[in-house]
């Protein structure tokens, strides 16, 4: 069978799958939050996993304050990783009735409802209604006129026109001493001004500004080409050019305040900082066993740029690794929204109670014109020995009132303390005299090879896996951890050279008691655990020799990787 016929075959069964996908979801979005009175907004209705037919809803709740335009209707389906999804958009145009704050209410669509909406109605603006004579005119807009050095502002600008524009192009804001960016995508719809309808592109663009002062938004200009309907050289590409202008607009920018401190300035609408991934009340910790934590900071009206960066500061009895942040910012079509998001992991090192301190960031609330304070309080959990070990004791706490707290200490634990020592220091003499035998028995091959040719005679000499074996061997006997896992390290590398780590290590052996032993190392090495001095687990797992598993012969590690990633057969 042919790759294509299979690709065919494939494509076939994905259009006939049924379309099996999550509970049905409703959801009610407007185009626009606030319009002027003879505007048109649009209801979307979205439905999301229903396999089935779905009716138009039942509308009649709006007609006390809409009038219905007409509906819409947009269906589309999707295959993702075999599972198929399907979506279904009603579009509603409407034209508010009267001014003021109206509701949208519940409606009823696939059998769920949907949640309230608001839309906020004002009146016409003069200006605009006295341009009603043009057949195409602008405005714009700075919300708000007022604002503080980096706070965001929204620059809206509209094109109304009743005439048939078959191309056009409108100028990008170009605005000394602030950040410019455009929001979203444009949005039409229809409006009616002094009695006359009117085609409407909104344009949003985000303002930042750098300074503070009186900034002026210069004019914004727009120019096209008419095609009229009644002049019969327009079916042959005649068009007649037209153009117009947006008024220009200012906006007062204000300081940062004078007594707001050192801190970082962070001008925003909206502000949260939260904390996740700790564990819940009564749960448990222990030493060695990582934490995962996870801080976010997100901010209405700010880029992720002016975030301040998530940190942890220096833990009491654990261990912080920082992982890669992530970072981005989105839009919702009128204000940029920035996010941080930063995860650690928390690993203890000794039993008791772990804090994580209280952490906050001070921002400015544009809209009550206030500094506030986005806070998480400070977390603790209990933190138990190791398994199979114990934590390491806590050191004796300042400015006790115990004179002596040496003779505080049972007589079994200070002597246990000192054989612990002295079979430390033992052991770091053997390793070291052990080396030094090594090294100068390889000092002594190494002179006696003056026989050989000049070529091999200053080859760098290598120590065999043999000889790393037996040093290990002799570590692994002693109490010295860390020269434990460096040994072994070594000896593994002069097998396989590309092993980092003993992770790595503990993944390449097919041997599960030696990948038993490696993980008591670990244990031993980074969460507390001591071994008893007669404990010789670790050198009987490695006697014998690495149990590496087994490699497929046809790989190539040092090959370029293939040029496709699977096979059609």
């Amino acid at each position: 069978m042919t790759r294509r016929r299979i690709i065919g075959w494939w494509l076939l069964a994905c259009l006939l799958v049924p379309v099996v996908g999550h509970a049905t979801q409703v959801q009610a979005t407007l185009d626009r939050s606030t319009v002027q009175l003879g505007d048109t907004v649009t209801l979307n209705l979205r439905v999301t996993g229903s396999g089935g037919n779905v009716e138009v809803p039942d509308l009649s709740a709006l007609r006390q304050d809409f009038a219905i335009l007409g509906t819409s209707q947009n269906s589309s389906l999707s295959v993702i990783n075999g599972q198929t999804s399907s979506m279904l958009t009603f579009g509603i145009a409407l034209r508010p009735r009267h001014l003021g704050l109206l509701e949208i209410p519940a409606l009823t669509v696939a059998g769920r409802q949907t949640k309230p909406l608001q839309l906020n109605v004002t009146a016409p603006d003069p200006a605009a209604a006295a341009a009603t004579h043009k057949r195409v005119f602008m405005e714009a807009q700075v919300e708000p006129d007022h604002g503080y050095v980096g706070q965001q502002l929204s620059y809206v600008v509209r094109l109304y026109y009743a005439i048939n524009i078959s191309s056009g192009s409108l100028d990008t804001p170009q605005v000394d001493g602030m950040q410019v960016s455009r929001l979203g995508s444009d949005v039409n719809y229809d409006s009616e001004r002094g009695g006359r309808q009117y085609h409407v592109l909104e344009r949003r663009y985000a303002l930042i500004p750098q300074r503070a002062g009186h900034v002026v938004i210069p004019a914004l200009n727009f120019q096209g080409n008419v095609i009229d309907p009644n002049d019969p050289n327009s079916f042959f590409g005649a068009s007649t050019p037209i153009s117009t202008s947006a008024p220009a607009v200012s906006v007062e920018v204000k300081p940062v305040p004078a007594a707001w401190g050192s801190a970082a300035w962070l001008p925003a609408r909206k502000l949260s900082l939260a904390m996740s991934g700790w564990p819940g009340a009564g749960e448990q910790a222990r030493v060695g066993q990582p934490l995962n934590l996870s801080l976010e900071l997100q901010a209405t009206g700010l880029p992720f740029e002016s975030l301040p960066a998530l940190t942890l500061p220096t833990l009491d009895g654990a261990t912080v690794y920082p992982d890669k942040p992530v970072t981005g910012s989105r839009d919702d079509g009128r204000w940029v929204v920035g996010r941080r998001q930063h995860a650690f992991a928390i690993v203890p090192t000794r039993a008791g109670t772990l804090t994580v301190p209280a952490i906050s960031v001070k921002w400015w609330n544009v809209l009550t014109d206030q500094a506030e304070v986005a806070q998480i309080p400070a977390h603790s959990i209990t933190v138990l020995p190791a398994i199979g070990g114990t934590a390491a004791p806590a050191a004796p706490a300042v400015g006790s009132s115990s004179g002596a707290p040496a003779a505080a200490l049972p007589s079994t634990a200070l002597s246990k303390s000192v054989v612990t020592w002295r079979n430390i220091a033992l052991g770091s003499i053997a390793i070291a005299l052990l080396l030094l035998g090594m090294l100068a028995w390889l000092l002594w091959r190494r002179r006696g090879a003056t026989a050989t040719p000049a070529s091999a005679a200053h080859k760098p000499v290598k120590t065999s896996s043999r000889q790393l074996q037996l040093a290990f061997l002799a570590a692994a006997r002693g109490p010295d951890v860390a020269a434990q896992a460096h040994a072994l390290l070594a000896w593994a590398r002069a097998e396989r050279p590309a092993i980092q780590h003993l992770g790595e290590l503990a993944a390449a052996l097919d041997d599960a008691g030696q990948r038993a032993a490696i993980a008591a190392l670990q244990r031993r090495q980074y969460g507390g655990v001591l071994a008893d001095a007669d404990d010789d687990s670790l050198a009987t797992a490695f006697k014998p020799g690495f149990v590496w598993r087994a490699v497929d012969a046809g790989s190539d590690d040092e090959g370029l990787p293939p040029l496709y990633p699977f096979k059609l057969r």
